[in-house]
């Protein structure tokens, strides 16, 4: 059994709770700016004191409307300074925050709402405040709903005028390391959501240390970040509370379809995003400069950004010729595209999926540094991250500090130390099968190399085994070929087949500026486009190039394009935009059986099916 584990860099503090982290905070640098919220053309400092000072402002209110230490409360929003201000407030009053993504449906909220206990709930939005509604009567532990919009911390504040500090600091400290912190539930790719228990030390310990262990990206003068990834989920969660810690200053942009021009206005020095983010700025970038008529530029420039970042990796020398092709393209295009990010990022800390090589490289040559990590909501997100001060591309990093990871006989990724959650919520038979003597058990395959560095091979219960008894790990096809600018998605199936297939949906967002760029109609229906020749010869490139990575035995040798879009609302993707493999293979049942009944496999190229 392999097996790495890191000690702990920061001594352990078994009474300590997330509050903490604010109060020495602000004794640190109370002037210091902590948030940045938008105003007008820019954006308005809010210092660590003023912050506190608006978080006890609203933990008072929460008191003074019954809430009661240990009681739990939804919450429904968008990524803003206001989700982070409600979080604190409830951590303040000695509650506990039970977050649900924006996106939820109304079933979904009931479920998470019942099935946690909550008896209030704090909504961003009416569209938000209706979906509550249409349930509320099947939660007769509710007592409150709070409306943002509607000016409920406002309201909230007023009301807890006539509350004394020391209630607030009395609740406060009344939590130590091991108590309940949050309530998350799970995205739910494999089932209804489980909720995960996370304690207060599972956020004071990893920050503290991956604090140290990144201290080049947070713990550095002028340090700042935009969050635009949901804090419903984890991985932001997380980031948020660091940020805290560390004094980075934050900023928040929900609508991404504004995130360049807030990138620009704000000048982050880090950011936290995933995979599919950068394959946009990858792909817009690339597209852009094919309808002006210079994408082959910007092939080149991001081929040498790649051979570049490769040699520079490995410590080889740079031939001079390369060496001057790079210049050349970094002036024609990656300074366009660093400026575009705000002209100030250095690194990027990327989770939840895959990156894959490619892009790393061509980042990496762009001057940021994606520190790719591996986490689950149950090890309060990352077990472990690549360093800025030694990164592997196409790893996801060693363990972090006070986390062990281990590899059982069959590959399973097994994680214990202080990132790891207390137990699942009402569930004893989930926890109890989720541990293999103190590990955790991921669930996911993956390889150390020498160094302790671990890649991600595959998810165990998504490993397809064909007719021929071959192995295969859709994740090495499905990224790839996600990569390509028109796939929206991909689902490799050939469980019990005889040979390996895929089903492929477009991305409607990229799609029609490919199809200007290649002469064909902008405005062409998914349905359309799935039958268009030129289309499925693209969609059949990104395909032979994966086959590239894989054996024969392993190659996509059909596919079929679907004329539609799988979305969180078809209930085919979890709130985080991962695939709902098992309802996508049960709703597709009869596509995938037309693969495997039409037309032979031709031997010498892959027919389009």
């Amino acid at each position: 059994m392999v097996q790495f584990e890191v000690p702990a860099i920061v001594p352990a503090d078994p009474e300590a709770n997330v509050t903490d982290l604010l109060e020495k905070r602000v004794e640190a640098t109370p002037g210091l700016a902590l948030f940045s919220v938008p105003e007008g053309e820019g954006w308005r400092d809010i210092t660590a004191a003023d912050f506190r000072t608006a978080v006890v402002a609203l933990a008072k209110g929460f008191v003074a409307a019954g809430i009661q230490p240990g009681e739990k409360v939804g919450f429904i929003a968008r990524t803003t300074y206001e989700w982070t201000l409600v979080d604190f407030a409830l951590f303040y009053a000695g509650a506990v925050m039970v977050p649900i993504y924006e996106t939820s449906s109304p079933a979904q909220i009931q479920w998470i709402m019942e099935d946690s206990g909550a008896i209030a709930v704090v909504a961003e939005s009416s569209d938000h405040f209706t979906r509550i509604d249409e349930v509320r009567g099947d939660l007769p532990l509710v007592r409150d709903v709070w409306q943002l919009h509607l000016g409920a911390i406002d309201t909230l504040t007023a009301q807890g005028a006539g509350v004394e500090d020391a209630e607030i600091e009395r609740r406060r400290a009344i939590a130590n390391g091991a108590d309940i912190a949050t309530l998350i539930y799970t995205s739910g790719s494999t089932g209804r959501p489980k909720g995960c228990v996370l304690t207060h030390s599972n956020f004071v310990e990893l920050s503290r240390n991956a604090a140290e262990s990144l201290k080049d990206v947070v713990n550095t003068p002028g340090a700042s970040t935009v969050l635009f990834i949901t804090l419903a989920h984890v991985f932001a969660r997380f980031i948020s509370v660091l940020n805290i810690h560390a004094g980075v200053r934050t900023g928040h942009q929900p609508d991404t379809k504004q995130l360049l021009p807030a990138l620009g206005s704000f000048q982050p020095t880090f950011l936290l995003a995933v995979p599919r983010v950068f394959e946009k700025v990858y792909n817009s970038a690339e597209q852009k400069a094919e309808a002006g008529g210079k994408g082959k530029i910007f092939r080149a420039a991001a081929s040498a950004a790649v051979e570049y970042s490769k040699l520079q990796e490995r410590g080889e020398k740079i031939p001079f010729g390369l060496r001057m092709r790079f210049a050349l393209f970094d002036k024609l295009v990656f300074s366009k595209l660093r400026a575009a990010m705000g002209g100030k990022v250095v690194y990027a800390i990327s989770g939840s999926a895959p990156l894959g090589e490619r892009l790393g490289h061509f980042f990496h040559s762009l001057g940021v540094v994606i520190l790719e990590g591996y986490g689950l909501t149950e090890t309060t997100a990352p077990a472990t991250v690549n360093r800025a001060d030694k990164s592997k591309i196409g790893t996801v990093g060693p363990a972090l500090p006070g986390v062990g990871i281990r590899l059982a006989e069959d590959g399973e990724i097994e994680v214990r130390g202080i990132c790891v959650f207390k137990e699942y919520w009402n569930n004893p038979e989930a926890t109890e099968a989720a541990f293999h003597d103190g590990w955790f058990r991921t669930g996911d395959l993956g390889s150390f190399d020498g160094d302790g560095f671990l890649t991600i091979t595959g998810r165990k219960k998504e490993i397809i085994v064909t007719a021929g008894g071959k192995n295969v790990a859709p994740a090495a096809l499905e990224d790839p070929i996600r990569a390509n600018p028109i796939v929206g998605q991909v689902v490799v199936v050939g469980d019990q087949k005889p040979f390996i297939s895929a089903l492929v949906t477009l991305d409607p967002e990229m799609l029609p500026t490919w199809l200007t760029n290649n002469g064909l109609p902008s405005d062409m229906s998914l349905a359309d486009a799935a039958k268009s020749d030129a289309v499925r010869a693209e969609v059949q490139r990104a395909i032979d190039h994966a086959n590239t990575s894989v054996s024969r035995a392993e190659s996509i040798r059909k596919f079929t394009i679907l004329p539609i879009e799988w979305t969180e609302a078809s209930g085919h993707l979890t709130p985080k935009m991962s695939i709902k493999r098992n309802v996508i293979l049960k709703d597709f049942a009869g596509e995938i059986e037309h693969i495997y009944t039409t037309q032979p496999v031709q031997t010498t190229n892959v027919s389009l099916g």
